[in-house]
């Protein structure tokens, strides 16, 4: 069955579920290969249709290696791998968002399909950017974020306040002035040599974005633990420099040139390592 073929229901929930029957079904179901998950976590082996993966999942909620090891896999093919296993990865977590909207239904005077569209929105961006893949339990992760976002909805519907007439609202209205804004401090970071410019978006991307790590590394051609460690050093130079006030202040003249020297001494480091890297596999080819 082609998902193009299918009527769409009204609810977000049950579009996702047509959606993945419609991606698991004959003759040319979406699969997952339990043997390249690795063993000793519970899983029986070889080739299973996710539909009974899920049922599998469900039906030993005590799984908790097998389940890990499932859904870790499932956020790096939704991240790396295409739309398709998105769909495939909200299909999974259906009977768990179901549950939720259930509990947040209760009460809620507005449109039902309101609390499902956001909880499957806080899902879906917990599932591209937000869970870190590091970290166990990525499952309860996505859930949580799935809850907490149609928590937040009903939470603002009960602050909002009716006003007549906007104008005769008292009180400021204009936005603070980001003085200190985390963009401006990264900004000035490169400006001072503390952070590379080749480093400048992936790290908002990653701390303050909040985005995933695994499409950054592969952008950037260098492996998620590389760019773990790099980030990590970044965040302890700029934690010295905004202790010292360096990065709030402004710096001697003396300070800019330890910093431009600290960075040319990365480039340089870097340089040396694409170069081994290159020459190994110039070697290797030549030797083949």
């Amino acid at each position: 069955m082609a998902v193009s073929d299918t009527c769409w229901p009204d609810s977000p929930l049950d579009a996702v579920e047509v959606a993945f029957a419609a991606l698991t079904c004959d003759p040319d179901p979406m699969t997952l290969d339990l043997d390249e998950l690795g063993g000793d976590c519970g899983l029986s082996g070889g080739v299973m249709a996710l539909p009974a993966l899920r049922g599998w999942l469900l039906a030993h909620p005590r799984a908790y290696a097998g389940r890990d090891r499932v859904w870790r896999e499932l956020v790096l093919r939704a991240r790396l791998d295409g739309p398709a296993w998105v769909v495939v990865a909200a299909g999974m977590a259906l009977p768990a968002l179901r549950r939720c909207a259930g509990q947040l239904r209760v009460g809620w005077s507005g449109e039902a399909y309101d609390v499902d569209a956001e909880i499957l929105t806080g899902f879906l961006a917990a599932l591209r950017d937000r869970v870190d893949l590091s970290k166990p339990a990525p499952y309860a992760s996505l859930c949580m974020a799935a809850w907490r976002a149609g928590y937040e909805l009903r939470r603002r519907a009960g602050d909002s306040v009716p006003v007549e007439d906007v104008e005769h609202v008292i009180g400021p209205r204009t936005p603070t002035v980001p003085y200190g804004h985390p963009d401006l401090l990264v900004r000035r970071a490169v400006s001072l040599g503390l952070l590379d410019a080749c480093d400048e978006q992936p790290y908002i991307d990653l701390r303050l974005g909040r985005r995933a790590i695994e499409p950054i590394a592969a952008a950037m051609g260098v492996s998620v633990d590389a760019l773990r460690m790099r980030v990590r050093r970044i965040d302890e130079r700029l934690a010295r420099a905004l202790a010292s006030g360096l990065l709030t202040g402004v710096a001697s003249p003396r300070a800019a040139a330890d910093l431009a020297a600290s960075a040319k001494h990365r480039d340089r480091t870097r340089l040396g390592r694409a170069g081994t890297c290159c020459g190994n596999a110039t070697s290797t080819g030549a030797a083949a």
